[in-house]
């Protein structure tokens, strides 16, 4: 269970920002006995890998702040953040040895799947949301929301790493703003 916990948050940060659940893993499997990668994902922690994985954050840093550029980005983010979902959930894959769960193992297909559909519908959200704050801030509210969103990220990801039964309480909360936006936007508002 802990496995799949960490998988889900660690998906859940890479629809936010791609980048950050990818080096916080390969980082903590560098420094740390926090992430023991898998064998075939060796490659999550080399120093080369993870320079470039933080000059591609740096970049995704800069132009998810920028209104109208954000919404750019998100076109471009619909493969990488799902395909980073279905990486870090897999990766993290070694953490099933730690449940005694052999499922997971069996069917490495599942972990990358789970992760690809959590990163999606977490993008999507993201991305679907983004135009409206750009609209209703005259952009403003670009830097603030891309701000909050990498934090949130990094927080999900440290959380799902070090603390994973609190996943659930992050995804509940997740589950109840998408629920309160998209009624949001589905009801006019009243005044």
């Amino acid at each position: 269970m802990l496995a799949a916990l960490t998988g889900l948050g660690l998906s859940t940060a890479a629809g936010l920002n791609a980048y950050i659940p990818l080096l916080v893993v390969g980082v903590l499997a560098n420094l740390t006995d926090a992430v023991k990668l898998p064998d075939g994902y060796g490659w999550l922690s080399n120093w080369g890998v993870l320079a470039i994985i933080a000059v591609l954050l740096l970049a995704e840093f800069v132009l998810d702040k920028v209104p109208v550029v954000d919404s750019v980005n998100d076109a471009i983010q619909t493969a990488v953040r799902p395909a980073s979902g279905g990486v870090v959930f897999s990766a993290t894959a070694a953490a099933a040895e730690i449940d005694s769960s052999t499922w997971m193992t069996e069917n490495p297909w599942a972990g990358w799947l789970i992760g690809i559909v959590t990163a999606l519908a977490v993008h999507v959200l993201k991305s679907t949301a983004r135009p409206v704050v750009n609209a209703t801030t005259g952009g403003l509210g670009a830097p603030v929301v891309s701000t909050v969103e990498d934090a949130g990220s990094l927080g999900v990801s440290l959380v799902a790493i070090f603390l994973p039964v609190l996943v659930l309480v992050l995804l509940a909360a997740l589950a109840v703003f998408a629920w309160w936006a998209i009624r949001r936007v589905r009801s006019p508002s009243r005044e």
